[in-house]
């Protein structure tokens, strides 16, 4: 599968970083038998501001500020959907996990993927666990694959 970026801020993205991570991510949800990623060819990111990113979250959920990840499904047969990513957001919250901003990239391209994929965890219990255990088990995998 392969990333399409929409940038719309200065920030600098780290496309092959993120292809990376994309693709260790896909393989091993495969191996979960996750198999609706055998059918895409790619996943849209979009890199807004954070009035920009606040306006989508207010008319698609209602809610009147900027979140780090929103997740859309594509009309387009090839594609998984978009995730569209307030850079403002994410900075901020690099630094409150203190993790590298690619991390944090990272990690919410990762549970912005399994939205995608039908997973959700707005209402808690077994559902929001599941998710949560899937997402920080490749998340670790990957992290434990890029010290060696």
């Amino acid at each position: 599968m392969k990333i399409q970026i929409i940038n719309q801020t200065q920030a600098r993205i780290p496309r092959a970083y993120l292809q990376r991570f994309l693709d260790f991510s896909v393989a091993s949800l495969k191996k979960k038998n996750i198999t609706a990623l055998n059918f895409v060819d790619v996943l849209t990111l979009v890199f807004l501001n954070r009035s920009e990113a606040a306006k989508l979250n207010l008319e698609f959920r209602g809610k009147n500020y900027a979140t780090d990840v929103l997740s859309f499904e594509s009309l387009e047969e090839e594609s998984l959907g978009e995730l569209v990513f307030c850079y403002d957001v994410l900075v901020a919250q690099a630094k409150e996990h203190k993790l590298p901003l690619r991390d944090e990239l990272a990690y919410l391209m990762l549970h912005g993927l399994l939205h995608l994929l039908g997973f959700e965890h707005e209402q808690g219990g077994e559902e929001a666990e599941k998710m949560y255990q899937i997402q920080d088990e490749i998340y670790s995998s990957i992290q434990t694959q890029s010290q060696k």
